[in-house]
């Protein structure tokens, strides 16, 4: 039986000791990088998050996402995305955010703005009327935001969201000819009052 002294059981476990401390410390940083940031390139962006599933190349879109938020900006997202998981990516809403004016359920097309107005005070009126030189977004405006446009009336405004949530959000103003009740008249009647 082989007995140590004091002096060489030391000299074995101080860099046995700080070995392991070093490999733990590495170990523990293992998975908490910070994800890319939004200022990232988009395409740089799209490159790490096709890395991440496996090299496969993920769809995704880029939107653009303004108003009450804490980053506006441009953001690369998966394919499969909603006007929430945009939100999230600019930082979430502010304190005013008016979040009853966005449907955060709504799916996103490549190309689209994310609008989301800010709150306003008691006894003002629409934030984004046509007259006030606002477009509508028909990715997420409400019924009552529809019905606010020329020749728009509440049926079908109605006709426009169940449209939406049916087939999608719209990629285009020309999409509004797929609705029942709009022609080709109407849109263009509508064209510099909405964006897709």
């Amino acid at each position: 039986m082989i007995t140590l002294t004091r002096t060489q059981l030391a000299l074995v476990l101080v860099p046995l000791v700080a070995l392991l401390t070093v490999a733990g410390s590495r170990l523990s940083g293992v998975g908490t990088s910070e994800g890319p940031s939004s200022a990232a390139p988009l395409s740089r962006i799209a490159a790490q998050e096709g890395a991440r599933e496996g090299g496969a190349a993920v769809p995704s879109l880029v939107v653009h996402v303004v108003g009450a938020v804490r980053r506006p900006g441009l953001f690369t997202l998966r394919d499969d995305s909603r006007v929430a998981d945009a939100l999230t990516r600019a930082g979430g809403p502010t304190r005013r955010a008016d979040l009853t004016a966005v449907n955060l359920a709504a799916p996103l097309a490549d190309g689209q703005q994310v609008l989301v107005p800010v709150r306003l005070a008691p006894g003002a009126g629409p934030a984004a009327t046509p007259a006030s030189g606002a477009r509508v977004s028909l990715a997420v405006a409400t019924v009552e935001q529809l019905d606010e446009l020329p020749g728009i009336g509440p049926v079908t405004a109605q006709k426009i969201v169940d449209y939406r949530t049916a087939h999608g959000p719209f990629r285009s103003v020309e999409d509004l000819d797929d609705v029942p009740g709009i022609g080709p008249a109407r849109i263009e009647q509508l064209r510099d009052l909405v964006t897709p």
